[in-house]
């Protein structure tokens, strides 16, 4: 069982029935300071019914976001707590207008994926003036001190699983992730794009991505032929599709007019690889005489599963919502109950403040091999979804 896969199953396993509710309790009984920017001392021995956490989400369009919000409600709810969960889609004054009335409403805790990590000062200042902690979910929340936990997943390792897993597409490494001992003529061509600018996560994707890329490139065995390789040049504002699609219309347009072939293409996420797809299938691509480049992405969307069991987008990095939900569930109810969340990282996100500390899980590499052991199997998403 690979070790990402352990890790989420073993936090699931604290979620549930009675033994949530004991490790509740024995959370209850450590006593440990609370968090900075709040703490669970006005909170500790209080019926979960008295409680509220509030739980912002950046919008319903993609169902990652979807699910990560329903789960997390779902376990605080089985617990007896209040929950008020909301959506914004997108749209930076809805969410800043949905946080402040949380507040006003006297939430005890607040859990915030945010859609721009720079846009809640605000309302952090505020939920630390009312002694409200505040979890950063997924996307960590810059440039205030009153950030009291971070968690997520190791995002640098989810770059450099991008990166590993076009390069085996491609060929250039072996199954195991070794070279492969390709020495082309002319090199491999790929094209590389990034995340949205104001994500706090699309940096450290896009790094880790091109750390594994890079050696390759400096090789010859790979040319990032439209010479777009800088993350403010690449990046994706919203991480939206249609914007993918047009950059790479423009980059066929532009740079592979003279017949030469796209190779591969470093996508951040499933949704874009769809829009990236869709632009090479415009210009010929996905046939006997001309397939797809090896397209990578991430988060294990529905589409993008469906589209790689189709043989068109390559792999995407599956990150298992339903244990973010239960580090994000466990830090909370260790916060309200007075006692202190786990963490395993202490020292690597920094939000231009204070180094957060954070709870970081692993995440995994599925191409059409694995869609049946690790996500089927698992039961995180059915066979009649994704055929």
């Amino acid at each position: 069982m690979p070790e990402s896969h352990t890790l989420q199953m073993s936090r699931r396993q604290i979620f549930t029935g009675g033994a949530l509710a004991a490790s509740a309790l024995a959370l209850a009984a450590c006593g440990g300071p609370g968090a900075t920017g709040g703490s669970g001392s006005d909170t500790a021995g209080k019926d979960p019914s008295e409680l509220t956490i509030g739980i912002a989400m950046p919008t319903k369009s993609s169902e990652r976001w979807i699910k990560d919000g329903q789960n997390i409600r779902t376990q605080l709810e089985e617990l007896g707590y209040n929950v008020n969960l909301q959506f914004a889609e997108d749209d930076i004054p809805t969410q800043t207008n949905q946080i402040d009335n949380m507040i006003t409403q006297g939430v005890n805790l607040l859990i915030i994926a945010p859609i721009d990590g720079t846009a809640l000062s605000g309302q952090l200042d505020s939920a630390g003036e009312a002694g409200i902690p505040v979890i950063s979910y997924d996307r960590l929340i810059r440039d205030n001190e009153n950030v009291s936990y971070y968690t997520s997943f190791d995002n640098y390792d989810v770059g450099t699983q991008m990166g590993t897993s076009l390069l085996i597409g491609m060929g250039v490494l072996d199954a195991d992730g070794n070279d492969a001992g390709k020495s082309p003529a002319t090199p491999y061509n790929i094209e590389v794009f990034g995340g949205s600018p104001d994500d706090n996560n699309a940096p450290f994707f896009f790094n880790g991505a091109m750390d594994v890329i890079q050696p390759y490139i400096d090789s010859g065995v790979l040319a990032i032929k439209s010479g777009q390789t800088d993350f403010n040049t690449v990046a994706t504002m919203r991480w939206d599709a249609a914007t993918a699609q047009s950059r790479m219309d423009n980059l066929i347009t532009s740079t592979y007019s003279d017949g030469s072939r796209v190779d591969g293409v470093l996508s951040p996420l499933d949704s874009m690889s769809i829009g990236i797809l869709g632009a090479l299938k415009g210009a010929g691509y996905g046939t006997s005489a001309q397939p797809y480049p090896t397209v990578t992405g991430q988060d294990a969307e529905i589409a993008g599963i469906k589209s790689i069991l189709a043989g068109e987008q390559y792999s995407t990095i599956f990150k298992d919502t339903r244990a973010l939900a239960d580090a994000a569930g466990q830090m909370a109810v260790a916060i309200l109950t007075g006692g202190e969340p786990e963490v395993n990282d202490t020292e690597t996100y920094d939000n231009g403040v204070k180094v957060v500390p954070s709870y970081l899980l692993k995440s995994e590499i599925i191409t059409k091999d694995n869609v049946q052991t690790s996500l089927i199997d698992t039961g995180y998403v059915t066979e009649d979804e994704v055929k």
